[in-house]
């Protein structure tokens, strides 16, 4: 195994998720908003799932989003 290829495709595909994620959460959050949903200063609960099928993985990942 090339580590530095294996260490680069695991950060690309952070990236990917980190920004998709990021994108996703605030278009819920403003739909929210604009919708009477959200007051806006809301904690919302998140979990993250990540699984990797091949390796039989899943990994589970707990926090929250402060609104203000």
């Amino acid at each position: 195994m090339d580590q530095d290829t294996f260490n680069m495709s695991i950060r690309k595909f952070l990236k990917v998720v980190g920004v998709s994620s990021q994108r996703e959460i605030e278009q819920a959050v403003d739909a929210a908003l604009a919708s009477g949903a959200l007051a806006g200063n809301e904690i919302l609960p998140v979990v993250m799932t990540l699984e990797l099928g091949a390796l039989k993985l899943t990994a589970k990942f707990d926090g929250e989003i402060r609104l203000a």
